[in-house]
């Protein structure tokens, strides 16, 4: 048996190609569109014809890679009878059986993630009939279970996330190795572990989240904490279930002088500002956003501050950086990155076009000045509850544009006061900083390493305020 785990990191996403040297035949599980030429490369590195394209469920935080393995390989696509796939596909049901060599993989349901969402137990018959590994996809994680309020509502999804886990995957042996299609860095599950790999025994031993009790307790408790639902998510899983022969190859951006994007940006083309918070803070195209293209999860983070039908423009710091931001943005379905300022930051600054900028402050500085300024902290809620700078207030910088756009709310009253913007190191503050300089806030400080550095000092932490 031939077996490859695959994992990008930066969503927390794993794909696998799975199959028989002698026969010359693989799978491919759960490929993410980014990943389909390595897919594809591995393959033929080692003989391999891919004949079949399994997804676990239809996905909700990446466009899935399927339709492009099956249009240049020929391959089948398969997925559960209840996915509704509007593609062409051969449906799966709990207990089929599909051979690829000696490797035999048996579909096991597993609805509560999504209701089409399977599990397959992998075989090599070479060595025994019973399963060797058991690919989870969105249900077991390492160190977690899967989120279930995605596609139903949270109560009903855990429910029957209760029998797919304790009925099902946990009845398999303790020797069966587990191999989930997110670790940590995802956010269909609430604390993943970032080992791609674990046991079924191991798992039934130490994962809180899998812990015996009765159903009403894991109801309860999988519906508690949840973070943020992937931005985009009704998008994606449309797009993922939609007919690939029919969806339009994305745009190639265009290389635009200072002019043209000025005129892209007067059309309602929205400009994100890929640099390091560093550079955009030294100067940057007033009125822009900025998500760091090498900090974490920047194609997510984007989708939190974009709309997902957004025209975009893109300022870079090379050619490298836009290619890999073009690559990022397409995997969670921006297609629409229509052009790039040629020359950057550099040409903005030779036309003499206006620069604006944003202060920044230290922990230390923060820490002096903590009584003459006012403090906004822009992490998650979990992030928050854990500790923060005592009288902070606080909105998650994902839900900031959402609160200016309110009548009555306790931001405005800072708009010209002196407000620091704090996460967790200062990438995340640098998105929220971008936005309320878009609404006008005039003395705002990013602070730089934020509460991660605070608590290296050892800086007190304790309660705050909530913007509701």
């Amino acid at each position: 048996m031939y077996f490859k785990q695959l994992v990008k990191e930066d969503l927390g996403c794993a794909s696998y190609v799975v199959g028989c040297t002698n026969a010359a035949v693989c799978a491919v599980v759960d490929p993410r569109v980014d990943m389909v030429d390595d897919i594809l490369t591995m393959a033929d590195g080692k003989g391999l014809k891919i004949t079949a394209v399994i997804e676990t469920h239809n996905h909700a935080d990446h466009i899935s890679g399927h339709g492009e393995i099956a249009r240049r390989t020929g391959a089948d696509i398969y997925v559960h009878e209840q996915a509704q796939a509007e593609y062409p596909h051969k449906n799966l049901r709990d207990g089929d059986e599909l051979r690829f060599g000696v490797v035999k993989l048996r579909v096991i349901h597993t609805p509560g993630h999504r209701p089409e969402h399977i599990a397959l137990a992998v075989a090599d018959t070479s060595r025994s009939e019973e399963p060797w590994l058991v690919l989870t996809g969105d249900s077991l994680f390492i160190g977690d279970v899967a989120r279930p309020d995605l596609a139903v509502p949270g109560e009903e999804g855990a429910s029957v996330l209760y029998d797919s886990i304790f009925d099902r995957l946990l009845k398999l042996d303790d020797g069966v190795e587990v191999y989930p299609a997110h670790v940590a860095g995802s956010l269909c599950g609430r604390g993943m572990n970032a080992k791609t790999s674990s046991t079924i025994g191991f798992e039934r031993k130490y994962n809180a989240a899998a812990a015996p009790r009765s159903r009403d307790a894991f109801v309860r408790e999988m519906n508690e904490n949840l973070p943020q639902r992937p931005p985009n998510m009704y998008n994606i899983v449309e797009r993922n279930r939609k007919d690939y022969a029919h969806v339009e190859a994305r745009l190639l951006p265009r290389p635009l002088d200072v002019q043209a994007f000025q005129r892209e940006m007067e059309s309602g083309a929205l400009v994100i500002d890929t640099r390091s918070p560093h550079a955009f803070g030294e100067g940057h195209i007033p009125g822009v956003l900025q998500v760091y293209l090498h900090g974490s999860a920047f194609p997510t983070r984007v989708g939190f501050v974009a709309a997902p039908d957004s025209r975009l423009l893109l300022v870079v710091k090379d050619e490298h950086d836009l290619r890999e931001a073009i690559t990022q943005l397409a995997v969670v379905g921006y297609d629409q990155v229509i052009g790039y300022l040629e020359g950057g930051m550099v040409a903005w600054r030779e036309a003499e076009l206006a620069i604006q900028s944003l202060n920044s402050l230290t922990v230390e500085q923060l820490h002096t000045l903590r009584h003459n300024l006012h403090v906004l902290d822009v992490r998650d809620e979990g992030e928050w509850d854990e500790g923060h700078i005592k009288d902070a207030l606080h909105v998650p910088y994902y839900f900031i544009e959402q609160r200016l756009q309110e009548q009555h709310n306790d931001l405005e009253q800072y708009m010209d006061q002196p407000l620091a913007v704090v996460c967790g190191s200062g990438q995340r503050s640098t998105i929220a900083s971008s936005i309320l300089l878009q609404h006008g806030f005039t003395q705002l400080f990013n602070v730089v390493g934020g509460m991660e550095a605070w608590n290296e000092q050892g800086f007190a932490t304790a309660g705050g305020r909530a913007v509701m």
